[in-house]
């Protein structure tokens, strides 16, 4: 199997100015440096507007993938969402992505929490059906009638997907408990998992998919990929230092109402709840946060990748091994003025080859 490696972006947090921000200098970043993909955090309260930045994007690069990471089903109507990532599909001449979940920061900054799991799973249902350009039945509840209108379709799709017909985008969800990880294999394309670098809870969430699509009648295989907190650095403990934040950041999704999901042993459990306690959604995505001073060395040694190149790989090695065959990586900077970008540059030319051959 051709395995990936993909880069985390942000758009415009920074404003337009700043290279560390700019979505679209972060895109031509990763391609010059030679990343499969990259992903942008999809947070309207942080950060600028996910699909205008890829799909200005799309026109500054020519090979690099574009996605989300993540978008959520909650702030856009499925077929918004389906439409604005088919836009970004067809500008991009078929290198778009969307990776979606409940939703997290751009829910909280709107006095919300992530979205159930059963509106989550009909979300998926729906942009499925969307991105396929087929009849989406109306949701219960609507007022059409109330307009007197002469006529109208009994169901929506979207005309101009099946008009221009572009290759279907992928839907990926980042999944970290069982009931969404199921809820994925039965509906997306691909899982990619949000439970650190541990080959146990990586092996678990597998597990959960692959049953859930044996109970769904379902093939056993799917595409699986992971979310990996990784800093490429010859001292370890400073790469740690480097990647706490994201550590953190990460780790909170195992314990999102205080209660650990997945397996794990009692200090891990009790570094998750930690993070829990202490998450401090200001400094989400950013660091500095008071969650970062509940993560131990050993913690971040197994939740994360910290280290050498040769450490890096043989990581990496065991995740791919399992049936990982891509990897959206956060703690490597794009910013060429970022000297942490280096760590970058690393990943590219020294661990990726190590698991390339």
């Amino acid at each position: 199997m051709a395995i990936e490696f993909w880069a985390m972006g942000r758009p415009y947090a920074g404003g337009p100015g700043s290279p560390e921000f700019n979505g679209v200098r972060q895109a031509v970043r990763a391609e010059e440096i030679g990343f499969d993909g990259i992903v942008y955090v999809d947070s309207q309260n942080r950060y600028g507007d996910t699909y205008v930045c890829m799909a200005l994007a799309a026109h500054a690069t020519s090979t690099v993938k574009l996605g989300t990471g993540v978008t959520n089903s909650f702030t856009r109507h499925p077929a918004v969402t389906a439409s604005a990532i088919a836009t970004v599909q067809v500008e991009s001449e078929g290198r778009a992505y969307l990776g979606i979940a409940r939703g997290d920061s751009a829910l909280a900054h709107l006095g919300r929490a992530p979205d159930s799991v059963p509106k989550f799973e009909d979300y998926l249902r729906r942009v499925q059906a969307y991105l396929r350009a087929e009849d989406v039945p109306f949701e219960a509840g609507g007022d059409i009638n109330s307009v007197g209108l002469a006529d109208y379709r009994d169901s929506s799709v979207i005309f101009w997907i099946d008009d221009v017909k572009p290759p279907k985008v992928p839907v990926d969800v980042a999944a970290t408990g069982p009931k969404v990880i199921a809820a994925a294999a039965r509906h997306a394309d691909s899982v990619t998992f949000n439970v650190g670098a541990d080959v146990g809870r990586v092996r678990w969430g597998m597990d959960v998919a692959r049953s859930a699509r044996a109970e769904a009648g379902l093939p056993p295989d799917t595409s699986f990929g992971a979310y990996v907190p990784l800093v490429v650095h010859d001292d370890p403990q400073e790469a740690m230092r480097i990647g706490v934040a994201e550590v953190a950041l990460f780790a909170r999704f195992s314990a999102m109402y205080g209660t650990v999901v997945g397996p794990s042993s009692r200090e891990q459990r009790e570094v998750m709840r930690s993070i829990h306690e202490a998450y401090d959604m200001h400094h989400h995505g950013f660091t500095g946060g008071p969650q970062e001073q509940a993560v131990t060395t050993d913690f971040a040694r197994d939740f994360g990748i910290f280290g050498p190149p040769t450490y890096c790989a043989d990581r990496l090695a065991e995740l791919i091994d399992l049936g990982v065959e891509r990897f959206i990586l956060r703690g490597l900077s794009l910013d060429p003025a970022d000297p942490n970008s280096k760590s970058s540059e690393r990943f590219i030319q020294e661990v990726a080859p190590l698991l390339r051959d």
